[in-house]
């Protein structure tokens, strides 16, 4: 039942997405995730540790994640063998760990800020989706940003949620959003998280190499559907430059986007102050971005997330078969 799990999921969120409301009373399943995350940190995570022993002492923290996921998420999932009414209210439970809609209406916001305020707007809207420098940013590298975000999380808050709970049902997509929790809190190569969020950024490269090359992939096929972009560039795009990105995941899914587009994503950027070099997403690409691209990047997210719930109900469909 996994895959029809993963399916309600993704129809539940993209109708409903996740109520501000419900946010404001309760939070939402990765601020309860980072709370744990912080006290763990804060308790295991000791100055006085050797590397060796905060390198322990992050592998005990993934674990500790992990039985939580099992906990929490196998319960549920026993309800769906009730019938349909239980499936459908773990499908609704399971909707809170997908972003599709959220992910646009953030991204679109950028669009809006600098279409309604300008670049200071634009700078403000931004800043709540990525990690870089806003201040450093001009318009065309607001519009960048805004659409490597687009990109990176189409493959990081859609596909792999959607994809581990297809496969591992509920505990595998809490599992997967504990994980990709823990990297972006402690996975950082400072002092303090060097050693301690090694393991969590380990296992979180490996969780999302099948699913950033499914992004890819559906990027590449909703540009072939999409008129004005080319899939044919996407496809170079992405054999020539994915690998060169910082990331081993984030290549994929940008350098498809940028392909398809005809523009140039990632390269040099701020974070922290400080200047991180980074490969081109689609080399020679254009570079002087608008808010209409981003409005375009937009539309071509929407056919690749078609894509993957088509993919998702075809699945379902043949196996009902079988």
């Amino acid at each position: 039942m996994a895959p029809e799990l993963a399916l309600l999921a993704l129809g539940i969120e993209l109708i409903l997405g996740y109520p501000g409301w419900l946010f404001a009373r309760i939070g939402h399943p990765v601020t309860w995730i980072g709370a744990l995350i912080r006290a763990v940190e804060a308790r295991l995570n000791a100055g006085s540790l050797t590397a060796a022993r905060r390198r322990q002492a992050g592998v005990g923290l993934v674990g500790l994640l992990l039985l939580a996921s099992a906990v929490v998420g196998l319960p549920l999932q026993g309800l769906v063998a009730l019938g349909l009414p239980a499936l459908l209210l773990v499908a609704l439970a399971a909707s809170s760990l997908l972003a599709q809609r959220s992910l646009a209406q953030h991204v679109a916001e950028v669009a809006s800020a600098l279409e309604r305020s300008g670049l200071a707007g634009g700078r403000v809207a931004v800043a709540q989706i990525v990690g870089r420098d806003p201040e450093r940013l001009d318009e065309a590298g607001v519009c960048r940003a805004a659409i490597e975000s687009l990109a990176e999380n189409f493959s990081d808050a859609v596909t792999a949620p959607a994809f581990w709970l297809a496969v591992a049902g509920l505990p595998g997509a809490i599992a997967y959003k504990a994980i990709n929790t823990a990297d972006s809190m402690v996975g950082h190569k400072t002092p303090r998280y060097l050693d301690f969020g090694w393991a969590s950024a380990r296992l979180d490269d490996l969780v999302n190499l099948p699913v950033s090359r499914l992004s890819g992939l559906l990027i590449v096929l909703a540009a072939s559907l999409s008129p004005g972009l080319s899939a044919g560039n996407a496809w170079r795009a992405v054999r020539r430059d994915a690998s060169g990105h910082r990331s081993p995941n984030a290549g994929w899914p940008e350098a498809a986007i940028a392909g398809a587009m005809g523009i140039s994503l990632a390269g040099p950027r701020y974070y922290d102050g400080h200047l991180t070099e980074d490969t081109e997403m689609n080399r020679g690409g254009r570079r002087d971005l608008s808010p209409a691209d981003i409005r375009k990047a937009l539309r071509l997210y929407w056919v690749a997330d078609a894509l993957l719930i088509a993919l998702l109900a075809g699945i379902v469909a043949l196996s009902a078969l079988i």
